[in-house]
């Protein structure tokens, strides 16, 4: 099926928004945007709730702590800030990195950050959430654009520029698995939410899913026509939704590749893709809107 309407646009940012995160609830969603804003919204009625202002920088990553308690947001100066969800109150400011955070992970029990940073940085960072105290710094890729925390909190994985993933050790950096089956960047990382698969893509369009533990390929898929640059899996772990260069969002199950969905409602291409915790709608955004509409 091939849809082009969202059943709910939400327009309250004024410039491009980069990220977007649901709520563990699924009845909010925060998103960040090149606007200096992380906004706080109602997901079926787009009735803001709040707006964060404690960035200078263009918002690139934004992450909802599996609590629902906490945000963190990273930006194009190499800030990380945790704060609260209902109030907006700063918690901690983090200034481990020295160039864009392009992307934030939280540990599935909401006491660390991993955040990966882009060109001039190539650093994973492991912090403790509210104090900003550095774990240990991953410095075995080169330009990281997406890093995903297992489910079960062990190991955290990493996508890169220089078209490796790399999985390792959550608490001590080590033990790391390097998977290389790109020659070209990847821009997107996803674990699975039974923590069995992880699935990256990139550059070459295509999108593979191979098994966490090692590195074993599952399937590959070849849907999209441009880069992908987003991924979100479906709580299930049976499906996957997908964004990319093409202009579309593409939903298909995991084991097959068969196509249930085919989003076109975006004119440009799809910056970020997140499905919601009770498995009906997905969330994207391309422009300065996001679009919310249902996959199946």
């Amino acid at each position: 099926m091939t849809i082009d309407t969202p059943i709910f646009m939400y327009s309250g940012h004024s410039d491009t928004v980069f990220s977007v995160a649901w709520s563990p609830g699924s009845t909010s969603i925060a998103s960040g945007s090149r606007d200096k804003t992380v906004r706080i919204w109602n997901a079926h009625t787009g009735e803001d709730s709040f707006t964060y202002r404690g960035h200078a920088s263009y918002l690139l990553s934004v992450a909802w702590s599996p609590d629902g308690t906490y945000i963190a947001s990273g930006d194009t100066g190499g800030i990380v800030q945790v704060w609260e969800a209902s109030t907006g109150r700063s918690l901690v400011t983090y200034h481990g990195h020295t160039r864009f955070v392009r992307s934030i992970a939280w540990s599935p029990d909401s006491s660390h950050i991993a955040s990966g940073g882009d060109f001039g940085d190539s650093t994973v960072q492991v912090c403790a959430a509210f104090s900003g105290n550095l774990l240990y710094t991953h410095k075995q890729q080169y330009r990281i654009l997406g890093v995903a925390w297992s489910p079960a909190g062990e190991r955290i994985a990493s996508g890169s520029f220089d078209g490796s993933v790399q999985t390792w050790d959550a608490f001590t950096g080590s033990d790391f698995m390097n998977y290389r089956e790109y020659s070209s960047p990847i821009y997107a990382t996803a674990w699975s939410p039974d923590g069995a698969n992880i699935a990256s893509g990139g550059e070459d369009t295509t999108i593979q899913v191979w098994e966490a533990s090692t590195g074993k390929s599952v399937y590959i898929y070849k849907g999209h026509t441009n880069a992908v640059k987003s991924l979100a899996w479906s709580p299930d772990s049976k499906y996957i939704a997908s964004g990319g260069d093409d202009n579309s969002v593409q939903v298909w199950e995991v084991t097959s590749g068969k196509i249930f969905m085919l989003y076109e409602g975006h004119t440009k291409w799809v910056r970020t893709v997140a499905w919601s915790p009770c498995g009906q709608y997905i969330a994207s955004a391309s422009d300065e809107t996001v679009h919310i509409w249902q996959p199946f």
